[in-house]
């Protein structure tokens, strides 16, 4: 009987007690442990696709490794390692899964995920620690001044999504440029959906709790892009349950706007745009974006979440991290942003493509929904890089990230 299939999860390679072993996660967030295995286990997890056996896994081991090891024993055990943590395609995942998406609908509010892992949950840390970005090294040397802000919010602002902790001080001067142009009420906020649902965009009207209290959702705005969508954006709501790019956002939002600002969570799904009515409705959705923003003129934001290049062993190339890398990935990454300073949001999408995103320029498709939106919508002023920058991957590679500023 052919063992069940590995779902689809991500690897990464691990250094633990001086071995490399293999930790696996699982990107939609229903299985929130992570799972480490040895190499030959891993070669094990990675046969598993619905079709092999006992043997034909051991012939697999064999033919690859030259070496008869594998007893049927080990191979029964680590199928049930994976499936007990919910890492294969099982009816004991499907429950896991089922129960996960009972849970977020009955939740009236969307949870905190990443309290006190990604950062403070306690209010007072996270104050400390979110002040800290901003007069950092690497951050803008000045806090955000209560009364110092001026009266004509932003029109947009790209700032990143990668973890607090590697990019705090990016955070912060997007969010200062934010606070000194003068708080909006609403902000329309692209997020990235790392999960890949087959939805271009993904809504949810729950409201997003954080540490510093509840950022609320603009239920008629949400309301509006909805109608507009030609598939259900609720749909695959649950990817809102655990993705860090629009909550990262929410909490600094928390701390710097206050309380009463309102948010119109979306998370970008994978799609091609083009230059009229498009197959899956992209065009249809940013019309009635650009709606918003201009029935919201000097009231709103849009905020793209998006970090740039990710390149190196961690996402698959077989490089090394050297200059010439870091130096070859800032050209090409500025190249592409200048057609972003220009607001020209279909050439962004073409300048990050020419290559087949050979980069992996996560936040292609929320920068472009950014700019798409913000088209109509007359500036105030000349678009700003106001810093870019790169951190390093613990799993080998970089990741690239800055902010733009769209008065």
């Amino acid at each position: 009987m052919a063992f069940p299939p590995l779902r689809a999860v991500e690897a990464a390679p691990v250094q633990h007690q001086g071995e490399t072993f293999f930790c696996l996660t699982d990107p939609l967030g229903y299985v929130e442990q992570q799972v480490l295995l040895s190499p030959a286990a891993f070669f094990v997890a990675a046969s598993l696709d619905g079709s092999r056996d006992y043997e034909a896994v051991r012939q697999e081991f064999v033919n690859q490794f030259g070496r008869d090891i594998l007893k049927e024993d080990d191979v029964q055990g680590i199928v049930d390692h994976l499936d007990q943590h919910g890492f294969l395609a099982t009816p004991r995942f499907e429950a896991i899964a089922e129960e996960a998406r009972r849970a977020f609908r009955e939740t009236p509010v969307r949870q905190a995920h990443f309290a006190g892992r990604g950062y403070p949950g306690e209010p007072d840390q996270l104050r400390e620690f979110l002040d800290g970005f901003f007069t950092a090294a690497e951050g803008p040397g000045v806090k955000p001044r209560s009364g110092s802000a001026g009266s004509t919010p932003l029109r947009g602002v790209i700032v990143p999504h990668i973890d607090y902790h590697r990019g705090g001080g990016a955070y912060a001067h997007g969010y200062l440029r934010m606070v000194e142009a003068g708080a909006p009420d609403v902000v329309l906020v692209f997020g990235v959906a790392h999960a890949a649902p087959p939805h271009p965009f993904v809504l949810t009207r729950k409201d997003f709790e954080t540490p510093l209290g509840v950022v609320k959702t603009d239920q008629a705005m949400v309301d509006a892009l909805a109608e507009a969508c030609a598939w259900d954006p609720f749909e695959h709501e649950i990817v809102h349950r655990t993705e860090h790019s629009i909550e990262f956002q929410a909490v600094m939002m928390a701390h710097v706007l206050g309380p009463d600002v309102r948010i119109v969570p979306v998370l970008c799904g994978s799609f091609v745009p083009s230059n009229g009515e498009g197959p899956d409705g992209v065009d249809r959705f940013m019309d009635a974006c650009q709606r918003l923003v201009r029935e919201n003129d000097g009231r709103m934001s849009v905020v793209a979440s998006a970090d740039l290049a990710h390149v190196g062993k961690r996402f698959g190339d077989d490089l090394e991290i050297s200059d010439q890398v870091v130096e070859d990935v800032r050209r090409r990454d500025l190249e592409d942003l200048d057609h972003v300073l220009k607001g020209d949001a279909l050439g962004f999408y073409q300048a990050v493509m020419a290559d087949d995103n050979a980069r992996r320029v996560c936040g292609l498709q929320c920068i472009y929904a950014t700019l798409k939106s913000l088209e109509g919508a007359g500036a105030r002023g000349p678009a700003e890089l106001v810093n870019y920058t790169y951190a390093h991957d613990p799993g080998g590679g970089i990741v690239s990230f800055g902010n733009i500023v769209l008065p």
